[in-house]
């Protein structure tokens, strides 16, 4: 095996950062490694208590790569992370050290490692019929209509995800392609090399070993997400909305202010949340999108599943680096 980056996946809270750190510290002597996030909501700027971004102190330990790259005003697409993500990845290996990718973005994993085909960007006018149709019809009725054209992914997104269901029925209204055909793109290296249609990549799932936190406790993960999303609150997340509010040009309907819990804060501040439903209704969101990432994840038979809440994690982690480091 020509070993190209480790990978430690997981949904949310399962403990991927600390779990990175610790192997990050392990490989200090053998040549170190590096950090490469893959988080749809790091990468965002003037966004850290909501996205339980590194402290600067981990960031210090360890050298971490796209995370604060992008103002939460603009967009960032999996197609870029892919391309970002494998240049950070050849320059860490140029310098002798291990690449650890790290994160929960399971898109993001799988443009990188399998190619995307390039999908339509955002249509205002487009978007803003359907959110006329759903004020009429409401977004489960919009749910079973993106039933009709795109089976595949109705069935991943509930009746009440209006996020999701929205962007889904704009990319067929664009493109006349369902959503899901884009996420089906797996070609081979020399393929993706030579069709304009993909982000051609050097990386490959089996050079790229990965490790899956999935804990067997599912009430373990819910607690931890309860206790993370009072922890943000205590350490004033509602004011790192208030601030974000406060530049005048974002939106919620931006993918920045759209991701997990800052959409439920900027409801409660804009008023259309009460305030009182703000914590409930972020630890059930943060529930979903967990529950999600684990759905993805089941669906990868190349990884390694780690029980993320067992006691002896890191050991069983460390091994399964060293196994890893010794095939290669």
């Amino acid at each position: 095996m020509k070993l190209q980056a480790l990978a430690i996946a997981g949904p949310t809270a399962s403990g991927k950062t600390g779990l990175a750190l610790a192997i990050a510290a392990h490989l200090k002597d053998q040549g170190g490694a590096e950090i490469i996030s893959v988080d749809s909501a790091l990468v965002f700027k003037g966004m850290n208590i909501g996205t339980a971004k590194p402290t600067a102190q981990e960031l210090a330990a360890v050298p971490h790569h796209l995370i604060d790259i992008r103002d939460p005003l603009n967009a960032y697409s999996a197609a870029e992370f892919a391309l970002d993500a494998l240049a950070c990845v050849e320059d860490i290996r140029s310098r002798g050290k291990t690449p650890i990718l790290v994160g929960g973005t399971m898109l993001y994993f799988k443009a990188l490692m399998e190619g995307l085909n390039d999908m339509p960007g955002a249509d205002q006018a487009i978007r803003a019929s359907i959110q006329v149709e759903a004020e009429k019809f409401g977004w489960p009725a919009l749910h079973v209509l993106l039933s009709q054209v795109d089976p595949l992914t109705a069935a991943r997104i509930a009746p009440a995800d209006s996020q999701r269901i929205s962007r889904a029925l704009e990319v067929f209204r664009i493109s006349g392609r369902p959503l899901s055909s884009f996420h089906q793109i797996n070609l081979a290296p020399s393929e993706a090399s030579a069709s304009k249609a993909s982000h051609s990549t050097a990386l490959q799932w089996a050079n790229v070993p990965l490790l899956s936190l999935e804990p067997i406790d599912r009430s373990w993960l819910h607690k931890r997400i309860e206790q993370r999303f009072d922890d943000m609150l205590s350490h004033g997340f509602l004011d790192e909305v208030r601030v974000l509010r406060a530049r005048g040009d974002l939106t919620p309907d931006l993918p920045a202010m759209r991701c997990v819990g800052y959409r439920q804060a900027w409801e409660a501040l804009e008023g259309t949340l009460p305030m009182s439903e703000l914590r409930d209704r972020g630890v059930f969101a943060t529930r979903q999108l967990a529950k999600r990432q684990i759905t993805w994840l089941r669906n990868l038979p190349q990884r390694t599943v780690l029980e993320a809440d067992r006691q002896d994690i890191l050991k069983q982690a460390l091994t399964w680096v060293e196994g890893r480091l010794s095939e290669a």
